[in-house]
């Protein structure tokens, strides 16, 4: 199942590894694809969406489910 959620706060393609690596650190997410100048994220997987935005507030984004 892939799930979009915007992230607040992406500038850059290191800002994107930083938030694709958080997301793929949890159980569940198979793949993350991060794009800054939309400011989305696409995760594969089955994690639930707290979880998703608790990894990416983590990273130091702000997630908008």
């Amino acid at each position: 199942m892939a799930n979009e959620i915007t992230v607040e706060g992406m500038s850059c393609g290191g800002c994107e590894e930083t938030v694709e690596d958080a997301l793929s650190d949890l159980p569940g997410v198979r793949a993350a694809e991060a794009d800054n100048e939309t400011d989305t994220v696409v995760v594969e997987g089955d994690a639930s969406d707290s979880d998703l935005a608790a990894a990416v507030e983590d990273a130091g984004y702000e997630p908008k489910l």
